[in-house]
Protein backbone atom coordinates (compact mmCIF):
# COMPACT_ATOMS: atom_id res chain seq x y z
CA UNK A 1 0.00 0.00 0.00
CA UNK A 2 1.02 3.58 -0.54
CA UNK A 3 0.01 6.33 1.89
CA UNK A 4 0.72 9.85 0.71
CA UNK A 5 -0.24 13.40 1.47
CA UNK A 6 -0.11 14.17 -2.25
CA UNK A 7 -3.25 14.55 -4.35
CA UNK A 8 -4.83 11.56 -6.06
CA UNK A 9 -3.51 12.34 -9.55
CA UNK A 10 0.13 12.54 -8.42
CA UNK A 11 -0.28 9.52 -6.12
CA UNK A 12 -1.77 7.40 -8.92
CA UNK A 13 1.08 8.29 -11.29
CA UNK A 14 3.75 7.41 -8.72
CA UNK A 15 1.97 4.20 -7.70
CA UNK A 16 1.67 3.10 -11.33
CA UNK A 17 5.38 3.69 -11.91
CA UNK A 18 6.28 1.81 -8.70
CA UNK A 19 3.84 -1.05 -9.36
CA UNK A 20 1.69 -0.36 -6.28
CA UNK A 21 -2.01 -1.25 -6.39
CA UNK A 22 -3.38 0.15 -3.09
CA UNK A 23 -3.09 3.94 -3.03
CA UNK A 24 -4.37 6.26 -0.31
CA UNK A 25 -3.90 9.91 -1.29
CA UNK A 26 -4.37 13.05 0.78
CA UNK A 27 -3.47 11.24 4.02
CA UNK A 28 -2.41 13.49 6.90
CA UNK A 29 0.57 12.56 9.13
CA UNK A 30 -1.66 11.28 11.96
CA UNK A 31 -3.60 9.21 9.41
CA UNK A 32 -0.37 7.55 8.24
CA UNK A 33 0.56 6.65 11.80
CA UNK A 34 -2.96 5.29 12.43
CA UNK A 35 -2.82 3.20 9.25
CA UNK A 36 0.54 1.72 10.31
CA UNK A 37 -0.83 0.97 13.78
CA UNK A 38 -3.93 -0.66 12.29
CA UNK A 39 -1.84 -2.93 10.06
CA UNK A 40 0.35 -3.92 13.01
CA UNK A 41 -2.75 -4.60 15.15
CA UNK A 42 -3.93 -7.05 12.47
CA UNK A 43 -0.66 -8.95 12.81
CA UNK A 44 1.16 -7.53 9.78
CA UNK A 45 4.85 -6.69 9.88
CA UNK A 46 4.95 -3.14 8.56
CA UNK A 47 7.77 -1.34 6.78
CA UNK A 48 7.24 2.36 6.18
CA UNK A 49 9.31 4.31 3.67
CA UNK A 50 9.24 8.09 3.87
CA UNK A 51 11.23 11.26 3.44
CA UNK A 52 9.17 14.12 4.77
CA UNK A 53 8.37 15.77 8.08
CA UNK A 54 4.86 14.33 7.87
CA UNK A 55 6.27 10.76 7.64
CA UNK A 56 8.06 10.88 11.02
CA UNK A 57 5.21 9.54 13.20
CA UNK A 58 4.47 6.66 10.79
CA UNK A 59 8.18 5.81 10.46
CA UNK A 60 8.45 5.60 14.23
CA UNK A 61 5.27 3.50 14.52
CA UNK A 62 6.32 0.93 11.89
CA UNK A 63 8.22 -2.27 12.60
CA UNK A 64 10.80 -0.98 10.14
CA UNK A 65 11.09 2.69 9.30
CA UNK A 66 13.13 3.52 6.18
CA UNK A 67 14.04 7.12 5.41
CA UNK A 68 15.48 8.46 2.20
CA UNK A 69 18.83 10.11 2.89
CA UNK A 70 17.87 13.39 1.27
CA UNK A 71 14.69 13.62 3.35
CA UNK A 72 13.76 15.80 6.28
CA UNK A 73 15.83 15.51 9.45
CA UNK A 74 12.84 14.31 11.48
CA UNK A 75 12.23 11.43 9.04
CA UNK A 76 15.90 10.46 9.23
CA UNK A 77 15.80 10.57 13.05
CA UNK A 78 12.59 8.51 13.29
CA UNK A 79 13.74 5.81 10.87
CA UNK A 80 15.55 2.57 11.68
CA UNK A 81 17.34 2.57 8.31
CA UNK A 82 18.48 5.58 6.28
CA UNK A 83 19.16 5.06 2.59
CA UNK A 84 21.98 7.11 1.13
CA UNK A 85 20.40 7.55 -2.29
CA UNK A 86 16.83 8.61 -2.92
CA UNK A 87 16.09 5.47 -4.96
CA UNK A 88 13.09 3.32 -4.11
CA UNK A 89 14.91 0.23 -5.44
CA UNK A 90 17.40 0.63 -2.58
CA UNK A 91 14.68 -0.44 -0.15
CA UNK A 92 14.68 -3.92 -1.71
CA UNK A 93 18.49 -3.93 -1.72
CA UNK A 94 18.57 -3.01 2.00
CA UNK A 95 16.20 -5.89 2.78
CA UNK A 96 18.36 -8.32 0.77
CA UNK A 97 21.50 -7.14 2.56
CA UNK A 98 19.86 -7.52 5.97
CA UNK A 99 18.67 -11.06 5.12
CA UNK A 100 22.16 -12.03 3.95
CA UNK A 101 23.69 -10.53 7.10
CA UNK A 102 21.32 -12.35 9.45
CA UNK A 103 21.88 -15.58 7.52
CA UNK A 104 25.61 -15.16 8.00
CA UNK A 105 25.13 -14.43 11.71
CA UNK A 106 23.12 -17.64 12.12
CA UNK A 107 25.73 -19.67 10.21
CA UNK A 108 28.57 -18.19 12.28
CA UNK A 109 26.70 -18.86 15.51
CA UNK A 110 26.03 -22.48 14.50
CA UNK A 111 29.68 -22.98 13.50
CA UNK A 112 30.96 -21.44 16.74
CA UNK A 113 28.63 -23.46 18.95
CA UNK A 114 29.39 -26.72 17.13
CA UNK A 115 33.13 -26.10 17.10
CA UNK A 116 33.26 -25.10 20.77
CA UNK A 117 30.75 -27.78 21.77
CA UNK A 118 33.15 -30.40 20.42
CA UNK A 119 36.47 -28.66 21.05
CA UNK A 120 36.10 -27.56 24.67
CA UNK A 121 35.28 -31.04 26.06
CA UNK A 122 38.16 -32.55 24.06
CA UNK A 123 40.53 -29.85 25.33
CA UNK A 124 39.28 -30.48 28.87
CA UNK A 125 40.23 -34.15 28.55
CA UNK A 126 36.89 -35.82 27.86
CA UNK A 127 38.54 -38.34 25.51
CA UNK A 128 41.38 -39.21 27.88
CA UNK A 129 39.60 -41.87 29.99
CA UNK A 130 38.34 -43.79 26.94
CA UNK A 131 41.03 -43.23 24.30
CA UNK A 132 43.99 -41.95 26.31
CA UNK A 133 44.14 -38.93 23.97
CA UNK A 134 44.94 -35.46 25.22
CA UNK A 135 44.89 -32.19 23.37
CA UNK A 136 47.92 -30.10 24.31
CA UNK A 137 47.01 -26.59 25.54
CA UNK A 138 48.92 -25.04 22.63
CA UNK A 139 46.75 -26.89 20.10
CA UNK A 140 43.59 -26.00 22.02
CA UNK A 141 44.58 -22.31 21.91
CA UNK A 142 45.37 -22.59 18.21
CA UNK A 143 41.98 -24.23 17.60
CA UNK A 144 40.20 -21.38 19.41
CA UNK A 145 42.12 -18.81 17.35
CA UNK A 146 41.24 -20.74 14.18
CA UNK A 147 37.58 -20.73 15.20
CA UNK A 148 37.63 -16.94 15.59
CA UNK A 149 39.48 -16.53 12.31
CA UNK A 150 36.88 -18.64 10.48
CA UNK A 151 34.00 -16.57 11.89
CA UNK A 152 35.69 -13.30 10.92
CA UNK A 153 36.55 -14.60 7.43
CA UNK A 154 32.96 -15.77 6.98
CA UNK A 155 31.68 -12.34 8.01
CA UNK A 156 34.11 -10.57 5.69
CA UNK A 157 32.80 -12.60 2.78
CA UNK A 158 29.68 -10.41 2.97
CA UNK A 159 31.81 -7.72 1.29
CA UNK A 160 31.37 -9.61 -1.98
CA UNK A 161 27.56 -9.85 -1.58
CA UNK A 162 25.65 -7.86 -4.19
CA UNK A 163 21.87 -7.49 -3.92
CA UNK A 164 19.87 -8.63 -6.93
CA UNK A 165 18.67 -5.08 -7.57
CA UNK A 166 22.25 -3.76 -7.52
CA UNK A 167 23.35 -6.42 -10.01
CA UNK A 168 20.43 -5.51 -12.28
CA UNK A 169 21.32 -1.80 -12.03
CA UNK A 170 24.96 -2.55 -12.84
CA UNK A 171 23.99 -4.72 -15.79
CA UNK A 172 21.64 -2.08 -17.19
CA UNK A 173 24.24 0.68 -16.80
CA UNK A 174 26.99 -1.38 -18.44
CA UNK A 175 27.43 -0.16 -22.03
CA UNK A 176 26.73 -2.58 -24.83
CA UNK A 177 28.90 -2.85 -27.95
CA UNK A 178 26.41 -0.66 -29.81
CA UNK A 179 26.60 1.98 -27.05
CA UNK A 180 30.40 1.91 -27.11
CA UNK A 181 30.45 2.33 -30.88
CA UNK A 182 28.23 5.44 -30.78
CA UNK A 183 29.46 6.99 -27.54
CA UNK A 184 31.49 10.20 -27.79
CA UNK A 185 35.05 10.13 -26.48
CA UNK A 186 35.29 10.46 -22.66
CA UNK A 187 36.72 13.98 -22.88
CA UNK A 188 33.60 15.11 -24.76
CA UNK A 189 31.09 13.11 -22.68
CA UNK A 190 32.17 14.49 -19.32
CA UNK A 191 31.31 18.11 -18.90
CA UNK A 192 31.50 20.13 -15.72
CA UNK A 193 28.83 22.70 -15.08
Amino acid sequence: SMLTGDNERVAAAVAEKAGIDDVFAGVRPDGKARAVAALRARGHVVAMVGDGVNDGPALAAADLGVAMGGGAAIAVEAADVVLVRNALADVAAALEISRATFGRIRANLFFSLAFNGLGVPIAAGALFPALRVRLPPELAALAMALSSFCVVASSLSLNSFRPTSARADADSSRPTRADAATAPPPSVASSHT
